[in-house]
């Protein structure tokens, strides 16, 4: 049974940092494309940053680029999510989500097949 679990969020201010990551054990993780999405309360889920399955091509959401990092290590079968210069706007629930090698682009997520169940991240001004 696939499972993708998140860990790393929590409650941090304003230009703060936060490293999150998703460990997803039973999934044959280098065949699979990984992204980060977020939920705010009472808004859709957005995409935020995806990785393609050999860590080389990246894409990232205009509002979090040149702000936050995704990596990967495939051998530790775990997604990274480094998240800098934090702002209120970021707060959300973020979900880590593993899809086939052609959802890294363009942030479509009926193209991710498994999802975690999330990971709070609070950031006070």
């Amino acid at each position: 049974q696939v499972q993708l679990v998140e860990s790393g969020g929590g409650l941090v201010q304003a230009g703060d940092s936060l490293r999150l990551s998703c460990v997803a054990p039973g999934l044959t993780f280098r065949g699979y494309a990984m992204g980060w999405f977020r939920q705010a309360p009472g808004k859709e889920r957005d995409f935020v940053a995806a990785i393609r399955w050999n860590g080389i091509s990246t894409y990232y959401a205009n509002s979090v680029k040149g702000r936050f990092t995704i990596s990967r290590d495939n051998a530790k079968d775990t997604v990274y999510l480094q998240m800098n210069s934090l702002k209120p706007e970021d707060t959300a629930v973020y979900y880590c989500a593993a899809g086939s090698d052609s959802a890294w682009y363009g942030g479509d997520p009926a193209r991710y097949n498994y999802w975690g169940q999330g990971t709070q991240v609070t950031v006070s001004s």
